[in-house]
C-alpha cells in the first residue's frame, strides 16, 4: 500500500465479508498492518477460525459471527462502515451443480442483502468478488470484460447476477461499486481439504503426502492462475482510486498468462522437491473432465491496468514458490 492510499484509508472503517476465508483473511491482515479498522463478518461455513486467530486481540479488529443470508446480520455488520470488501460467497462449480439452491441463497440473496445494508448506511464504495466463471462458453481469448458467453454452471449464473444487481444499485440508488472478476486465485491460507478444494492447495497436500494428484482430463486445460498478493493489490487500488471513471464497472483480476494443468503439476513437483527430493518421482494420474469446467481461461488485464493502476507483481512461478513455502511450513 502506498502512503497516499494509507492516508485515504486512515481513520476509515472497512467491512470484509467472508473475512475468515482465504482471500478475506489476507485482506484483513493487510489492512490491519496499516492500522485500519476492520469488521469481519463470517459464518464459518467455509472460513476458518484459525485464519483470523492472530487478529483477535488487535483493537482494530472486530469479528461479527453472522450470515449474509440474514439481512439483520448484514445491517449490524455495516453499521458505521465506510467501505465494504464483499468476499463472502459459496464457491465451487461442482458444489453449485450438486446443490444449486444453497449456492443461490448465499451468492444471490446474500449479495442482495449486503447491497441493501450498504446502501442504507451510504457506504463510500462497495467492492465485490466477481468471477471469471461469468465468461461461460465464450471461446475468445483473452477474456475481455465486455464480452461474455452463456454461463455453464449455477455458480456462474449467481456471480453474473451479482454484477447485474451491482449495476442496478448504482443507477437506481447511487451506490458506487466495483466488481473484481477473480481468475483462479491461490496462495497462503487457501484450504487444501474438502471435496471442493481448489486445485493448487489440494495437489500440494497430496504431493507432500506422497500421493498422486489426479488431473481432470488430459492436462491440456489451462488457467490464468493469480497469486493472492496480486488480488490484495487490486482490492486496495479499488478502495482508494480517485479516478471516478474507474467506478461502477467490472475488472479482470489475473496475471495475464495461462498455465496448463500439466505445467502446473510439473512446477509444483519441482518446487516441492527442494524440500523433499522424492516428490519429483510421484506419478500424476488422470480422470475424465468435470461437468461445467471451461477448457481455457486467460484474462486481458488491460482495463485494470489503465483505470485502476493494477500492476501484478507475481507470475505463476514466483507465486507458486511463495505458496509452496507457506504450505510446507503450515501443512506438515
Amino acid at each position: 500500500m502506498t502512503s497516499e492510499q494509507s492516508d485515504i484509508l486512515k481513520h476509515k472503517h472497512v467491512l470484509i465479508t467472508g473475512g475468515a476465508g482465504f482471500i478475506g483473511s489476507n485482506l484483513c491482515e493487510h489492512l490491519l498492518s496499516y492500522d485500519i479498522k476492520i469488521t469481519c463478518l463470517d459464518n464459518f461455513s467455509t472460513g476458518k477460525r484459525k485464519n483470523i486467530e492472530a487478529f483477535k486481540d488487535n483493537p482494530n479488529f472486530n469479528l461479527i459471527e453472522g450470515d449474509i443470508r440474514n439481512l439483520s446480520d448484514c445491517k449490524k455488520a455495516s453499521a458505521n462502515v465506510d467501505y465494504v470488501l464483499h468476499q463472502a460467497a459459496l464457491g465451487s462449480v461442482p458444489r453449485s451443480i450438486a446443490d444449486p439452491i444453497t449456492t443461490n441463497d448465499v451468492n444471490v440473496s446474500g449479495f442482495l442483502n449486503m447491497l441493501v445494508a450498504a446502501k442504507e448506511v451510504d457506504v463510500k464504495r462497495f467492492i465485490y468478488a466477481a468471477s471469471s466463471s461469468t465468461y461461460g462458453d465464450s471461446k475468445s481469448l483473452p477474456k475481455v470484460e465486455n464480452q461474455i458467453g452463456k454461463p455453464l454452471s449455477p455458480y456462474a449464473i449467481t456471480k453474473y447476477v451479482n454484477e447485474l444487481y451491482a449495476d442496478i444499485f448504482h443507477t437506481t440508488y447511487g451506490l458506487n461499486t466495483i466488481g473484481l472478476r477473480y481468475f483462479n486465485v491461490f496462495g497462503r491460507r487457501q484450504d487444501p481439504d474438502g471435496a471442493y478444494a481448489a486445485v493448487i492447495p489440494k495437489f500440494v497436500q497430496q504431493l507432500m503426502n506422497h500421493e498422486s494428484p489426479v488431473i481432470n482430463g488430459d492436462g491440456s486445460y489451462s488457467r490464468d492462475f493469480t497469486y493472492i498478493d496480486n488480488v490484495i493489490q487490486i482490492n486496495i487500488n479499488a478502495l482508494t482510486t480517485t479516478n471516478t471513471q474507474a467506478l461502477n464497472t467490472i475488472y479482470n483480476v489475473a496475471f495475464g498468462e495461462r498455465t496448463t494443468l500439466l505445467e502446473l503439476t510439473s512446477l509444483l513437483k519441482t518446487y516441492l522437491s527442494e524440500y523433499d527430493s522424492s516428490i519429483q518421482n510421484i506419478e500424476i494420474k488422470h480422470q475424465k473432465n468435470r461437468v461445467g469446467d471451461i477448457p481455457h481461461s486467460l484474462a486481458s488485464i488491460d482495463k485494470a491496468k489503465e483505470l485502476l493502476n493494477y500492476n501484478p507483481e507475481y507470475d505463476i512461478k514466483s507465486g507458486l514458490q511463495e505458496a509452496v513455502r507457506w504450505y510446507w511450513n503450515h501443512l506438515r
